[in-house]
């Protein structure tokens, strides 16, 4: 938790970029969620907007802040003895509304008595997408709202609150900044236990435990399903059953969550044997210095569409010299060629999500006003495509993969415009995929990769350290 002048600032902050909106916006805290009987429930995660403004990363609290009048109440129920008993002595409602800077709070039930009575009233109520269940029965209950419609920004949620969510949580604050430092040191440490852990004969899921136990033991846990594979052209695969071989490469998109919930995000890339073959060395130094084109690139005034653009030039250009696609370079990239080898965007933001604020709408903090998504395979998967500012975080991550699937679809349909050389692709139908990602954080006059050390990325680096390892 931070000092209770951050979040009652963020309120105020909210009050003024919703200037002119009428009603009251409730925020609705996340509930514990049985696993498979009551009371033995899965870890609990607080809704991060919640947090972002409230602060209180427990169950079973939500709030309201009147547009109008600026008022607002923190709701959470004190303990009973029967509490007590099974948990402790706990601080009242009014002590954690004071460690946020809230004076004013009342009981839970209080919270659908106040919702209720503004509904009556014909006041507008402003809440954001709820991507919890619960919630979103809750709020379907409290304001008449279709449960289907609840999520839907416009129809239920409320735009003007999403947007000036977005606008504020999209610039990270010095705080902010400090707490994912903390998670991309337990990212580093978390890594290069995977990297140590990559030796033949061992099983996958020992690696991800071991990785995974370093998040506990240092911060909340991880910040997403932890990637893990020999298999990686499947670009999110979480399946941890084989054990590493001789000769494949094992990719590792894992991040971890400081314990203010910041996350961070890495991925690398490593060879089994210990050393890169020749046909991996080669795919594997492109993706590296992709991602070194688009680190030199991230600046503000610079949109990350164009950095994306930038980075699937330069690997255009690169297969091309290694005769995997023939033609012209620009054509292909207008034509989507590069979606072939890498059918994800270049990266997202990050900040409290690990994809910040996914649940408030893709467009809306990615893309906003600036532009609109294009069809493009690749380039209509990029997450975030804005203008770049000081305080926005994103993670650059390029890759190239070997999907015979979807190469041999492309092959059936033409999709590839006669650029691609299929004949060469078929000796790459075994090779799996590469990405090598870090977290970035957009400053003054460029930008700086986040945490205080960067892991091995060239191909000699990772080469030598895992020789000695």
């Amino acid at each position: 938790m931070f000092e209770s002048s951050v979040y009652a600032n963020r309120r105020r902050v909210l009050l003024e970029r919703m200037a002119g909106a009428k009603g009251i916006a409730v925020f609705v805290g996340n509930a514990d969620a049985a696993m498979n009987y009551r009371g033995n429930d899965y870890k609990f995660r607080q809704d991060s907007s919640f947090m972002y403004y409230w602060g209180i990363d427990e169950p079973w609290f939500a709030a309201v802040l009147d547009l109008e009048t600026g008022d607002e109440c923190l709701f959470g129920n004190d303990v009973d003895i029967d509490d007590i008993i099974w948990m402790g002595p706990q601080p009242s409602v009014a002590s954690k509304g004071a460690l946020i800077g809230c004076s004013r709070t009342a009981p839970l039930p209080e919270f659908d008595k106040t919702v209720l009575e503004a509904v009556a009233k014909g006041r507008r109520i402003h809440f954001l997408p709820p991507a919890r269940y619960y919630n979103q029965m809750k709020l379907a209950q409290l304001t008449g709202i279709p449960a289907d419609d609840v999520r839907k920004v416009g129809a239920g949620a409320s735009e003007e609150l999403v947007k000036a969510v977005v606008s504020m949580r999209l610039i990270k604050e010095a705080c902010e900044i400090e707490e994912i430092d903390k998670a991309c040191e337990i990212g580093y440490e978390m890594h290069t236990e995977a990297r140590r852990g990559c030796k033949p004969g061992v099983l996958e899921q020992e690696i991800v435990g071991r990785m995974e136990g370093i998040t506990l033991s240092k911060g909340w846990g991880v910040s997403f399903t932890t990637i893990l594979s020999q298999n990686g052209e499947t670009l999110h695969n979480h399946s941890h059953h084989q054990i590493i071989t001789p000769g494949r490469l094992l990719v590792v998109d894992a991040g971890a969550e400081s314990n203010t919930h910041y996350a961070s995000d890495f991925t690398r890339t490593y060879p089994c044997s210990g050393k890169f073959t020749t046909k991996q060395r080669e795919i594997y130094d492109i993706v590296e210095q992709a991602n070194e084109v688009a680190y030199s690139l991230t600046k503000p005034g610079t949109s990350y569409w164009d950095v994306h653009l930038a980075t699937a030039r330069y690997m255009l250009e690169q297969l091309k010299a290694l005769d995997f696609v023939r033609g012209d370079v620009d054509e292909m990239l207008h034509q989507g060629i590069s979606g072939l080898f890498m059918p994800h965007g270049l990266g997202h933001n990050m900040g409290m999500d690990v994809h910040d604020m996914e649940d408030l709408g893709e467009n809306y903090v990615g893309y906003g006003d600036e532009r609109q998504r294009h069809p493009l395979l690749g380039l209509g998967n990029l997450r975030m495509a804005r203008n770049l500012k000081p305080g926005h975080v994103v993670t650059d991550e390029p890759g190239i993969y070997f999907i015979p699937a979807l190469i041999e679809q492309w092959k059936r349909e033409g999709t590839d415009k006669g650029f691609v050389n299929y004949a060469k692709l078929t000796d790459y139908y075994d090779f799996g995929g590469i990405r090598l990602e870090d977290d970035v954080l957009v400053t003054e006059d460029g930008a700086r990769r986040l945490g205080s050390r960067r892991l091995p990325i060239k191909s000699k680096d990772v080469e030598d350290i895992m020789s000695q390892e």
